[in-house]
């Protein structure tokens, strides 16, 4: 739970680097954290294209009161609500060939467990991507593909506290 800054993938990721380096109201650096969020939105983008959301954590330092992003990076604060999620850890570098297989490796993993009508599949993410590992790290990457179940009936995910985002 806590504060994560979100950013509409349209061009380019390049703004959350801007931000977490001092373009904000604070002239705060922010030190990196882990993991970076890709979240995959189906249909959300333009003539219905899947629309990408990549979110980064802001440290405790920062959950109380986030730096405000300069205008034009154009980035917005998200406040994450407490929420149960499936997870497939995989290694190697997270591309979208392989990053579809392991999500419907999990879809077809949760399909024959006893949650399999508990998946958020049509929901506002239909999965997202953690990325654990600096780009520049060659070898034993690790990677997870989340995606969000209705857990009201499962142990630990009833919490209604939430986490911060941009």
């Amino acid at each position: 739970m806590g504060i994560y800054i979100s950013l509409l993938m349209h061009l380019s990721n390049f703004r959350l680097f801007q931000y977490i380096e001092g373009a904000n109201l604070n002239w705060s650096r922010i030190a990196m954290t882990k993991p970076v969020l890709t979240s995959i939105v189906p249909d959300a983008g333009p003539l219905h294209s899947s629309a990408y959301f990549v979110r980064l954590y802001l440290p405790s330092k920062f959950q109380a009161s986030p730096p405000l992003p300069l205008l034009e990076l154009n980035l917005e604060p998200v406040r994450w609500e407490s929420r149960c999620t499936a997870v497939r850890k995989f290694s190697g570098f997270a591309r979208d060939s392989n990053v579809v297989k392991e999500a419907e490796k999990l879809a077809i993993s949760l399909s024959r467990s006893s949650w399999a009508n508990s998946t958020d599949l049509l929901g506002k993410n239909a999965y997202s991507i953690a990325q654990y590992n600096s780009p520049f790290r060659k070898f034993r990457r690790v990677n997870e593909v989340w995606v969000d179940v209705d857990g009201s009936q499962a142990p630990g995910c009833e919490s209604q506290e939430s986490i911060a985002v941009y």
